[in-house]
């Protein structure tokens, strides 16, 4: 996603400025946000990168290999043949992580903005374009912007009218997470759990009905733990089922701690809902799950995977694992495929485990050979490619 400036304080009227979203649907929404944010203060879409005055990058924390893409990309950026007074920002999880600090690995950068900060975005961008009719000798943060210390974002953000997509959107739910599940930075870097009201989800829902979207996504970190006064997720789901103009909608993701039979039952009773869940086991060791801080253990997992295929008729079942977690012994591993193999997962997202800054499981030991994290990862993905391929053939011929 990119977008140009015609920016008050630029020197050129014609000033491109272009955006990159880095890791989930989350990231997507938010770089709409700023999209629509840029747009009311007089900015146009673009597609170059090479062409950009303005180049900013929507990153993300949560997995190493995210985080070493933004870097390369920013090396890269870095390389070109220079546009007079380009601009090079970071926002999102990587700038909520490591504020000022970006600035000594990747001096060219020019400004940081945490995801609650991202309503400053056009003055912020002003700030630093300011920067540049300055002539100065002090030092590297002179002519840096870091905005990382929000707590919550204004509503407004939100009822921006622009989408990526002109037939689906992307709605938060709710924001930030406060599992601290032990590999996670997401409660570091997005805060605690915040809820919407529910008003404001159902008016955003509705002006995107309005724009002629007939199909939405609603997203939240943990969207099972949604409670705004008197609704629930539940309730949510069955008033957004109800919305004149609707066609379908979905959520992710769901945390198996707080997903109940009465989840199940609201998928299977509501009509516009996709008979779609995707359910994060990550492993099927109770050793594991409890050194990961999960909140559940293999039983209930595996009760909550039958109840569902029981209850909402020919569902997707999908889910994430995460191979070479610290202390993971061969056997804590051969548990993760007998249940890959007991479950039948439409699909699954498979991951080697990596060190994320201020988690708790920086403090475990990473004492899982890279080789022997491969290894596992090439596994369970041969498992699951053979399995998808069954549930897949399967569905086809139940038609």
């Amino acid at each position: 996603m990119s977008t140009t400036a015609n920016s008050k304080g630029y020197s050129n009227p014609r000033s491109r400025l272009y955006i990159r979203t880095f890791g989930c649907q989350m990231n997507v929404r938010d770089s709409e946000v700023v999209c629509g944010l840029l747009k009311k203060a007089g900015y146009v879409l673009s597609d170059s990168c090479e062409e950009a005055d303005i180049v900013i990058f929507n990153t993300c924390s949560v997995r190493q290999h995210a985080e070493e893409k933004v870097w390369s990309e920013i090396g890269r950026i870095a390389k070109l043949s220079r546009r007079p007074k380009r601009i090079v920002g970071l926002i999102g999880c990587m700038a909520q992580n490591y504020k000022e600090h970006i600035f000594e690995r990747s001096p060219q950068v020019d400004f940081a903005v945490g995801p609650a900060d991202i309503g400053k975005m056009p003055e912020i961008i002003e700030k630093v374009a300011s920067f540049r009719f300055q002539v100065s000798s002090k030092g590297l943060y002179e002519a840096k912007v870091w905005e990382t210390e929000g707590e919550a974002r204004p509503e407004e953000i939100y009822h921006t009218g622009f989408y990526g997509d002109k037939e689906h959107a992307y709605v938060v739910i709710s924001e930030g997470c406060s599992n601290f599940c032990s590999y996670c930075v997401v409660p570091y870097v997005r805060g605690g759990l915040r809820n919407r009201n529910v008003e404001d989800i159902l008016r955003e829902i509705k002006e995107a009905i309005d724009k002629g979207i007939t199909r939405v996504t609603l997203l939240g970190q943990n969207v099972n733990a949604y409670q705004h006064g008197g609704v629930d997720f539940i309730k949510l789901l069955r008033l957004i089922d109800a919305l004149a103009g609707l066609k379908e909608f979905s959520f992710v993701t769901s945390h198996p701690k707080d997903t109940s039979l009465g989840l199940f039952e609201a998928m299977q009773e509501c009509v516009k809902l996709n008979k779609y869940l995707h359910l994060p086991v990550q492993s099927g060791s109770d050793r594991i799950l409890k050194l990961m801080n999960r909140g559940y253990d293999r039983n209930k997992y595996l009760a909550l995977a039958d109840a569902y295929r029981k209850t909402v008729k020919g569902g997707l079942l999908t889910t994430d694992i995460i191979v070479g977690f610290p202390y993971e012994s061969e056997a804590d591993f051969h548990q993760t495929r007998d249940l890959l193999q007991e479950i039948q997962f439409d699909a699954a997202f498979i991951f080697k485990y990596s060190v994320r800054p201020n988690t708790q499981a920086a403090t475990f030991m990473d004492d899982v050979p890279l080789k022997e994290k491969q290894r596992r990862h090439a596994l369970i993905l041969e498992l699951q490619k053979k399995i998808s391929k069954k549930t897949k053939q399967s569905r086809h011929e139940n038609k």
